[in-house]
């Protein structure tokens, strides 16, 4: 078997990385092999599968801890620790038996003493991902959405039980229903006992004799589910709508997993965006920045009038007040910012060159502060 590759590089970290760092490396790591995404690549589902597995011991700090010392022995409930590697130790209070203990009660069992993990025990089902793009303005103003995800939902011929209807499970003659084996080794250092999942029952406590016919006995099928996503004013790239409930079933009664859908927003077509303030630049000529005018100015909700004031320079931006954004947890309106740009008139005809050489030779330097300033200063440069 191939030897499991590190955590921290399965997510593309180093040791030490923060809490932040592990969740935003899972999301795109998750993101990038998701089934979905990749039909029918074994290579790319075995990756998601393995980036799964990073996440759930490094996003859990216990988890985290033990193998942040002891790698991925500290996260193996089967892992063992044999040979002579503590030969020297002596038996009673303080020697090989305590050292066992300390570790038994470390892994959650599995060494002698250390209370085993019941795998019959109810478990929360596996969580999933569904990636969905939106319109621009669909994010500005919220929307709803009708998703579809291929995923394992109970059984509905047997309830999830995974035996045939009109059948019943039977407890484990092996390990009398707790699912726990019980094995006592002899060593050089005495007796060695350990505690494992039940190889007859698989851990479950109880044998199916006649499976389901449409799960075999899983309790769970596979099939195409449609789900209503209500999606909030204001996301933005990468926001995570979670749906509770909407991942797999979970095991022995637990509860079902959760869905995440992760949001791509399309860019607009004339507004750049920053958090919640949105960007926008509107050409204006040189006659409306010179004597004024009044503008439209395109909004997400509609048109508005501006003032623009004669003499505006290039570059002037000026704010609408709660044209842009809305803010998915607070509510509040972000800004819209808007950036005069000046357009200087291309393929003038002779009549219009005419015009503007007369309007040229009409206006003085007193007309133009900067260009005035500036020739002052070649002067104080050159005397």
């Amino acid at each position: 078997m191939a030897e499991k590759r590190d955590y921290y590089e399965v997510l593309g970290l180093k040791k030490g990385a923060s809490d932040d760092e592990i969740k935003k490396a899972f999301r795109k790591m998750a993101m990038k092999y998701h089934p979905d995404k990749n039909p029918g690549d074994k290579t790319a589902e075995e990756q998601f599968k393995e980036v799964n597995e990073a996440y759930s011991v490094l996003s859990d700090p216990d988890k985290k801890s033990k193998y942040d010392r002891f790698g991925h022995a500290g996260v193996d409930p089967n892992a063992g620790f044999g040979g002579g590697g503590f030969g020297g130790f002596g038996g009673g209070s303080g020697g090989f038996d305590d050292i066992f203990d300390m570790f038994g009660s470390m892994f959650g069992g599995g060494f002698g003493g250390g209370s085993a993990s019941r795998k019959n025990g109810p478990m929360k089902g596996r969580d999933l991902q569904k990636a969905i793009t939106i319109d621009f303005e669909e994010a500005a103003f919220g929307t709803k959405k009708e998703i579809s995800i291929n995923k394992y939902v109970q059984c509905p011929k047997c309830k999830g039980e995974g035996n045939a209807p009109g059948t019943e499970k039977k407890t484990c003659g092996n390990c009398g229903g707790t699912g726990q084996v019980h094995t006592v080794q002899r060593t050089p250092f005495g007796q060695f006992q350990s505690t494992g999942p039940c190889p007859d029952c698989g851990g479950k406590g109880t044998i199916i004799d006649t499976p389901c016919p449409d799960c075999g006995g899983t309790g769970k099928i596979r099939k195409n589910i449609k789900i209503n996503v209500d999606i909030p004013a204001g996301v933005d790239n990468d926001s995570v709508i979670p749906i509770r409930g909407q991942g797999e079933p979970g095991e022995n009664g637990g509860p079902s997993g959760d869905l995440y859908v992760v949001i791509t927003v399309k860019p607009h077509k004339m507004f750049k965006r920053d958090r919640d303030n949105l960007y926008l630049d509107i050409p204006i000529s040189f006659n409306q920045a010179a004597l004024g005018d009044e503008i439209t100015v395109p909004t997400l909700d509609g048109k508005v009038s501006y003032k623009v004031p004669a003499g505006t320079q290039p570059g002037t931006v000026f704010r609408l007040k709660g044209k842009g954004m809305k803010n998915v947890r607070n509510g509040r309106m972000g800004d819209l910012y808007v950036k005069v740009v000046l357009e200087i008139p291309t393929k003038l005809n002779s009549k219009q060159k005419k015009a503007v050489e007369e309007m040229g030779k009409a206006l003085d330097n007193n007309c133009y502060q900067k260009k005035s300033g500036f020739a002052e200063k070649m002067k104080d440069l050159f005397k």
